[in-house]
């Protein structure tokens, strides 16, 4: 049992990564820079800010690499509730990492294009502008895809964690809510892009409040000590 707590702090350890990391890009990167629907102010704001831009990409990077060992230690504690949706579970969250990670190319683009290499110089610099919109724009809708893949992962943690015995079921249904937060801003956002911001504005709070609950939970109780016969199940796994 002491083994299994310390591999669920460590996988609340993973999860502080990702929650700071993701914050902080969110907020006081994507947050304060990007200014949708007008390439000339984003533009200036990632040139006068390009260092605090390039921190969101170390940030990003952080969250793709937390994401994995919290992927596999969240796997490694719940596949003897459900293997099969353990596995589910996994396979949504690395490819929502993966999808997540690739789209990073577009957040890297802005800093390419306001740098001016010589092969830039044909373009003006309302086209740069307009091309650092371009790519912000096109990282925002990355995001959105991503998220679909994490909302059903989050459904099926919600569900092993009910079912298990090592964290409140509580904890479970917060994060299924979650799930339905991020499905609502992806799919949402996709059918009706005009109320992308009332779907933003639903999706964080329930994301935020669970998805910290968990790391809380993880980080300071680890896990709850199972029944005798449940020990036996984990033991064996």
């Amino acid at each position: 049992m002491n083994s299994v707590k310390k591999t669920a702090r460590m996988t609340g350890l993973f999860y502080l990564a990702i929650f700071f990391a993701n914050i902080f890009v969110f907020i006081f990167v994507s947050g304060s820079l990007s200014i949708p629907g007008d390439a000339t102010a984003t533009a200036e704001n990632i040139r006068a800010s390009e260092s605090l831009y390039r921190s969101g990409v170390v940030s990003y990077l952080i969250v793709f690499l937390s994401e994995i060992g919290a992927t596999i230690l969240l796997y490694k504690l719940l596949a003897p509730v459900n293997k099969t949706v353990a596995m589910l579970m996994m396979a949504n969250r690395l490819m929502q990492a993966a999808v997540h990670a690739v789209n990073l190319v577009n957040f890297i683009f802005p800093l390419i294009l306001i740098n001016g290499g010589d092969y830039l110089t044909t373009f003006t610099s309302a086209q740069i502008d307009s091309l650092v919109l371009l790519f912000t724009d096109a990282h925002y809708y990355g995001v959105l895809v991503s998220e679909a893949f994490f909302a059903v992962s989050l459904f099926l943690l919600g569900y092993l964690v009910v079912k298990s015995e090592l964290f409140p079921s509580i904890l479970g249904v917060m994060l299924a809510i979650a799930g339905a937060g991020y499905v609502l801003d992806s799919f949402g956002i996709f059918l009706l892009p005009q109320q992308a911001t009332l779907f933003a504005n639903i999706m964080i709070a329930p994301a935020i409040i669970a998805e910290l609950s968990f790391t809380l939970w993880l980080l300071i109780k680890g896990i709850r000590t199972p029944k005798p016969e449940s020990r036996k199940a984990i033991a064996a796994a």
